[in-house]
């Protein structure tokens, strides 16, 4: 093994260890006493972005840990009320976004309400783009025509091209054969300014072959953007992933990244994992571009002032607390300045480009001064380039931002689990929230037998 291979494997294993200890020491999560007391306020002179959390799918893939219920067409509606209540009280809060971000769940689960919430915070909002996630069974070009003019850019979680990967997570049966699901992405092209197609990379077992094969069938689709997440094991998801994909004792990681960055060397690389045909403003990953952002909805998390702030995960208290005009809030996590720095250099890395007068100047920080350890070991391992007041990674350094921000993710779930079961716990015990007696003893049996 040559030097830069030894160097760039230490620097690897470094950058593991240390975004995995800053998380573990970070994530000491506070569970508020008093949360309706807390309210959620912009700071003057700062934008954001606004996140909307729909927790809600048919079926649940192995390789998934986001906070999800099965859904019922009732609870969902339900829910959606509150979510348009809690938008309304944002506004009252002062809070203005320019774009939003509807993640999920599936997003497009029911499409009546998703339409009426879109438009209450275009009108309560001065929002000019709106992106969504959605699954190849919600891309009826005859559906997606209600939401002309409201959503700019949809992701389509395709995962694989390939029938037997696709078999063995039980998406062959749910979205149908690749076939089918390449029709359905065809047919809805040109519907909306861009449709990103979402591929997963690095399963168990995958072969060199298979990769092509999705980049292959991706790119004749030919959406504004394709997008390859390296596959994100964590606690939560590592004994699903190993029943339905196996285990494998080899990681074709970095080999794998490498082939796909050549593969789409003729594309504007958005971030670390996304490829566009041409540069735009809507990205893939919205805490790139909003390292501010305020998350509505179960479970939604915002990133406000140092502080990750939790909304209340179990529908019924989430509903509960929406419907007596509290806030959903039920716990924070502080960050130090020092480690609000290094996130920030981290996003805006796997962004793609670090403006070193509009980092300083937005973070009250010297990056050199303030980050001096972090960039002297940036420079040394080949990850960065700097001239002309910009930090840009090399091809070395944009996989160290996939492997840190797969790590930072993954580090998430550990947010999560710490709610996910009390959730469950909850869902049997929530009463008199709902409407009426009916819906709050229907809701109550259904949630308790749904929780993911």
């Amino acid at each position: 093994m040559g030097l830069k291979n030894v160097v760039e494997k230490l620097a690897l294993s470094y950058a593991h260890r240390s975004i995995d200890k800053s998380l573990y020491n970070e994530f000491n999560i506070k569970i508020l006493q008093n949360p309706d007391t807390y309210i959620k306020k912009p700071k003057p002179g700062k934008s954001y972005m606004l996140y909307a959390h729909v927790p809600f799918c048919h079926t649940f893939c192995p390789y998934c840990s986001f906070h999800k219920y099965h859904y019922e067409q009732e609870v969902a509606k339900l829910y959606f009320e509150n979510l348009r209540t809690e938008l309304r009280q944002m506004k009252e809060h002062g809070f203005e976004f320019g774009s939003m971000y509807v993640g999920g769940g599936t997003t497009l689960i029911n499409e009546a309400e998703l339409e009426k919430t879109l438009i209450l915070a275009k009108e309560l909002f001065g929002i000019t783009e709106i992106s969504a996630e959605t699954d190849p069974n919600h891309i009826q070009p005859e559906s997606l025509r209600r939401f002309d003019g409201l959503i700019n850019r949809l992701s389509v979680g395709v995962q694989s091209f390939d029938d037997e990967i696709l078999k063995k997570v039980g998406r062959y049966e749910k979205f149908g054969s690749s076939a089918d699901v390449q029709k359905k992405l065809k047919n809805a092209m040109g519907v909306f300014p861009m449709l990103s197609l979402d591929l997963i990379f690095n399963l168990p077992n995958q072969t060199q072959a298979q990769l092509l094969n999705d980049i292959k069938i991706a790119k004749s689709i030919a959406p504004e953007q394709i997008t390859l997440y390296p596959l994100m094991k964590s606690n939560m998801t590592r004994d699903a992933i190993a029943k339905t994909l196996g285990v494998s004792n080899v990681d074709n990681e970095r080999k794998f990244y490498e082939i796909i960055c050549e593969n789409f060397s003729d594309y504007y690389q958005s971030n670390a994992w996304a490829f566009a045909k041409q540069k735009s403003d809507l990205k893939d990953e919205y805490v790139g571009s909003n390292s501010e952002y305020v998350g509505i909805g179960s479970g939604a998390f915002s990133f406000l002032d140092g502080e990750l702030v939790i909304n209340a995960f179990n529908l019924l208290d989430y509903a509960r607390k929406i419907k007596s005009g509290k806030s959903a809030v039920i716990a924070k996590c502080s960050f130090t300045r020092k480690e609000m720095l290094r996130y920030k250099l981290l996003i805006k890395l796997f962004d793609g480009c670090i403006d070193v007068s509009a980092y300083n100047s937005q973070n009250k920080a010297n990056i050199h001064k303030d980050l001096a350890f972090e960039m002297s070991m940036l420079k040394l391992v080949g990850a960065i380039k700097e001239s002309d007041g910009l930090i840009k990674p090399t091809d070395f350094g944009r996989y160290i931002c996939l492997t840190l921000m797969r790590d930072f993710y993954a580090g998430m779930d550990r947010v999560r689990a710490i709610f996910k079961d009390d959730a469950k716990i909850k869902s049997s015990k929530m009463l008199r929230i709902m409407s009426d007696e009916h819906d709050t003893i229907k809701a109550e049996a259904i949630l308790s037998n749904t929780a993911s």
